[in-house]
């Protein structure tokens, strides 16, 4: 269906956007590329909510975000092929500003008349940027020759009706193209670091064509969560899912912002924690929060509905429910409780894939989003479902938390339960405990704990035979595993210094029963996840 530059046809129904009072939102239309949560991370640094969604989804699904704009991701399809992931006509009939990237751009000229062809010559890496139309909002403060990041083996052949070419390279005569209702494209990333002047061009969209104003800050988000939380909640009680990290102090700090002592924050100790982790919770918890809590010693519950589980979907979905359950014998023991709140996060929610969505593929379960059984009685309270990991330590600064809480290195839901390759016992935890433990002091030691988003040991299910004193040993493999990452969406492995890997190692075999052989990570995500299971 091709679009005129006037818009839609008559017989089209056009939808409006609601002009209400709620955040203003870009909205990201994703189509598998493996940059589409760098843009929406981009947007939000640029203090503008947005949020990313299946090609599929629905105008009635986005209506009440209230979008300013839209953005088109890149994407691993040719627009020409059969079956090709396309934007849905609302995209056009909205009257929105649309910002096209790489497949976004091609999607977009496909649909408006245009035509798309294979490139003679592909073009990947860097390029320089030639401006045709250097006036033109999106190039504001941008020099006329840039160096930009290109990825893709298609063209533009043809332009659409009413567009005309902003920018070319050597080899693409087309390399950025626009009209006068605010449609831009471009075949290039500027959300990319290699594309060193892409956050300006982000940001030009944002401003100068969509006209928001930067209000996504954590003081905003912190008054306008609170109000939500009174909203859903009422009258009514909450209980929290505290574990001790940023994720569920913080957002158990803003439902009591909310409700007062109608939240009761629940502790579980699942059995599958670090080292001394439930006595340093507590201690941190009461010096610095001043919220109801109940302490739940569920060791043996857990381990035990583990008992002769290996695999790690199943780890996650088990402890899932078993999480649940705990909850809602504390709710009954507390009387009538119609809330549950917990720190579910955006990754979580992506990695977890959105439904609807059949160009990204789901990576796992996340036990707080795909684990949670069907008969949960209470409904749910997600505070921070869509804020990445940085945005969230931004609120808590912003709430008053203190920096050791706020900076805590992430921890999973499922504990070491996911740390252990195969069967979760007392002595696999025992082992894994000491060797984490070993880790995080020679981490804390050299001074990498706060530049570095985890560190970790994993206890392989592989054995080794090694020599300890004058005897042969077959014992158990330890693997370290650090990375550094903006958002877990992506992350690469750290270069710790040898001298500390050294030290690691070698106290390792020597204080960790069982084990003969460490081993360090040294992949990156993709093509790895940060966690092993």
């Amino acid at each position: 269906m091709a679009y005129s530059e006037s818009g839609p046809s008559a017989t089209s129904s056009a939808p409006t956007p609601p002009d209400s009072g709620h955040q203003e939102t870009i909205v990201v239309i994703d189509f598998g590329s493996q940059y589409s949560r760098l843009i929406a991370r981009r947007i939000r640094e640029s203090k503008v909510y947005c949020e990313l969604i299946p090609h599929t989804a629905p105008w009635e699904t986005v209506a009440h975000l209230n979008p300013k704009g839209i953005v088109l991701s890149g994407g691993p399809a040719s627009v020409y092929e059969k079956d090709a992931p396309l934007p849905p006509d609302w995209v056009y009939e909205s009257r929105l500003p649309v910002l096209g990237i790489c497949y976004g751009m091609q999607a977009m000229v496909h649909q408006l008349g245009g035509k798309v062809a294979p490139a003679s010559r592909r073009e990947y890496g860097y390029a320089e940027l030639i401006q045709d139309t250097p006036s033109d909002p999106i190039f504001h403060e941008t020099p006329e020759s840039m160096q930009v990041w290109m990825s893709h083996g298609d063209h533009i052949s043809e332009l659409p009706p009413g567009f005309s070419v902003l920018a070319h390279t050597d080899n693409s005569p087309i390399a950025a193209l626009g009209d006068r209702n605010g449609r831009i494209g471009i075949q290039f990333h500027p959300e990319v670091v290699h594309t060193p002047k892409g956050k300006q061009l982000i940001e030009n969209f944002l401003y100068k064509i969509c006209g928001c104003s930067g209000s996504w800050t954590p003081g905003n988000f912190v008054s306008e969560t609170v109000a939500a939380i009174r909203d859903q909640v009422g009258g009514g009680k909450v209980i929290c899912a505290l574990s001790g990290g940023v994720d569920s102090a913080v957002a158990a700090t803003l439902v009591h912002r909310a409700i007062g002592d109608r939240l009761t924050c629940i502790f579980v100790n699942n059995g599958l924690m670090r080292h001394r982790e439930p006595e340093r919770v507590r201690e941190t918890f009461k010096k610095y929060m001043e919220m109801n809590l109940s302490y739940v010693n569920a060791t043996e519950h857990f381990l035990g509905a583990l008992r002769s589980v290996t695999d790690p979907e199943t780890k996650r979905k088990v402890i899932g429910e078993e999480f649940i359950n705990v909850f809602e014998d504390e709710a009954s023991r507390l009387g009538q409780v119609d809330f549950l709140a917990q720190g579910t996060l955006y990754p979580d929610v992506i990695e977890s894939q959105v439904p609807g969505d059949d160009v990204s593929a789901k990576i796992k379960t996340h036990h707080n989003v795909g684990g949670l059984p069907e008969h949960m009685r209470m409904e749910l309270v997600e505070p921070l479902r869509y804020l990445f990991k940085d945005e969230v330590r931004e609120v808590g600064l912003e709430l008053g938390l203190p920096r050791e809480m706020v900076f805590r290195q992430p921890f999973p839901g499922p504990g070491l339960a996911i740390r252990i390759i195969g069967e979760v016992t007392n002595d696999s935890l025992d082992t894994l405990r000491e060797a984490d433990r070993i880790l995080m002091e020679e981490i804390e030691d050299a001074g990498l704990y706060e530049d570095l988003w985890q560190s970790f040991a994993v206890l392989t299910d592989s054995r080794s035979v090694g020599v300890t004193g004058d005897f042969r040993t077959y014992g158990n493999v330890i693997a370290i595993r650090a990375v550094t990452s903006d958002d877990a969406m992506t992350a690469d492995w750290a270069r710790i210094p040898y001298e500390v890997l050294g030290r690691v190692s070698n106290r390792i075999c020597n204080e960790a029963p069982g084990v003969n052989r460490v081993v360090y990570d040294i992949t990156s995500k993709p093509p790895g996840t940060i966690e092993w299971e």
